[in-house]
């Protein structure tokens, strides 16, 4: 029996790019074998088989872009005893190498009826090269419609790109040197560093190419200010110490980062500008009446930004569970498209290695992001002598737009007052 495979549900993602397809046509594949990537603007997403069987047609092309419901496939569905084991599927073609597709292949895909719109990124065009190939295509900002291919039946190389880039280089260096930035922002030259040193290009990790261009839209469209201040933390550090040597015991640990989230969201609800995002006429804020508090995580992949839901409904407890789960699954690469969405304020922690302040990029639609850098001992006047105190430094960025300096002032003042006493949480 055939059944269509079709696109899982992938959060509020639509018209996301197919990136990588891992089967190929009379591949044998077990339930939950991934199938196919997608590519969002801020995660990749593997799409899993939703039971075994033996893939008969490929509806989608490397570039196409689905949404949920899309039909990516046809399996011939297994059962019972023909259930294939997890370890008899077939390898996915290495992404150097991709299998040549057959001439039943394409006359299948042909047929298939193409109802998105087209697509725009050169980097995925439909064009005879590998998805490394794209990807350094996309990032070197090069149109594969207009390269050459000079590997086996047309295929673009890696030395193809290279070559086209240089020639696009050329004349930008015999005009001013330089690549236009776009925007009417001033270009940066193009220099070619082999000519002082030994030089290597390393590539950027997906986590990276994805997260690049969105912070780079975020600073170019958000008027960004950035107030800086600084709690005292004594007494909810002695505090937090009790609660994780308990924790530890049952297989949890208690962070700052948890009385933070909590401490957020009370200064949240008393200046819900906060928790709001612009609305796209302009002339509007769009206040939201839930909390879900982002946070970044350092993976060796890069930052990734889970998402703690509705944390006003939730103890210290709670919390520390939820930002030890998402963290495990981000530096696992395990999280999912819901996992990251959803946030409406973002909290950024450089305090595990060092800093004393920084400037946090403001995660759009969100207006206003907390930057955190290390607690440090200092003395504080406390109106008859200096004392010993914890003092942790916080930074918070800004949509100018949507809040004042003033009104910032007053939400990290408030933070401020909340961390001073951990009881003042509970209120």
């Amino acid at each position: 029996m055939t059944t269509d495979v079709k696109v899982p549900d992938i959060g509020d993602f639509k018209d996301v790019p197919v990136v990588t397809i891992l089967v190929a046509v009379g591949d044998t594949v077990a339930k939950e074998d991934a199938l196919l990537e997608l590519e969002s603007d801020k995660a990749t997403m593997e799409v899993p088989s939703p039971a075994a069987g033996v893939v008969k047609q490929i509806k989608v092309s490397e570039g196409d872009k689905v949404s949920e419901g899309t039909v990516i496939m046809v399996f011939e569905e297994a059962s019972g005893d023909d259930a294939p084991a997890k370890e008899e599927k077939k390898e996915a073609p290495k992404e150097e190498a991709p299998k040549e597709e057959s001439p039943k292949e394409e006359s299948s895909k042909a047929e298939a009826p193409r109802t998105e719109a087209p697509v725009m990124d050169a980097g995925f065009s439909r064009v005879h090269a590998s998805p490394s190939v794209r990807a350094y295509a996309r990032r070197v900002e090069v149109d594969l419609n207009k390269v050459n291919g000079s590997g086996r039946k047309g295929r673009i190389l890696r030395e193809d790109v290279e070559k086209a880039l240089k020639s696009q280089i050329a004349p930008a260096a015999a005009g001013g040197g330089a690549v236009s930035g776009g925007m009417g922002i001033p270009p940066i030259p193009v220099v070619d560093f082999s000519k002082f040193g030994p030089v290597e290009e390393v590539e950027m990790s997906r986590i990276k190419k994805l997260s690049g261009p969105a912070l780079h839209r975020s600073w170019l469209n958000i008027p960004h200010v950035t107030h800086n201040e600084e709690a005292d933390i004594t007494g909810l550090d002695k505090y937090r110490k009790e609660l994780d040597t308990m924790a530890k015991d049952e297989g949890y640990r208690v962070t700052l980062l948890s009385f933070i989230v909590k401490a957020s969201v009370s200064a949240l609800k008393k200046h819900w500008e906060f928790n709001s995002s612009l609305h796209p006429d302009g002339d509007k804020l769009i206040k939201k009446d839930f909390y879900n508090i982002g946070f970044a995580a350092d993976t060796p992949n890069g930052l990734m930004v889970p998402v703690i839901k509705d944390a006003d409904r939730k103890g210290i407890v709670e919390i520390s569970k939820d930002l030890q789960e998402l963290s495990k699954k981000a530096r696992d690469g395990a999280l999912k498209g819901p996992d990251m969405q959803g946030a409406t304020f973002t909290i950024s922690s450089l305090g595990g290695i060092g800093g004393t302040s920084f400037t946090p990029i403001v995660n759009a639609p969100e207006v206003a992001i907390l930057g955190l850098t290390r607690s440090k001992m200092a003395p504080v006047w406390n109106g008859s002598e200096f004392e010993p105190r914890n003092m942790l430094p916080m930074s918070l960025s800004y949509d100018h737009r949507a809040i004042d300096g003033a009104l910032a002032a007053r939400f990290a003042a408030h933070l401020k007052y909340l961390l001073g006493d951990a009881r003042r949480l509970m209120l």
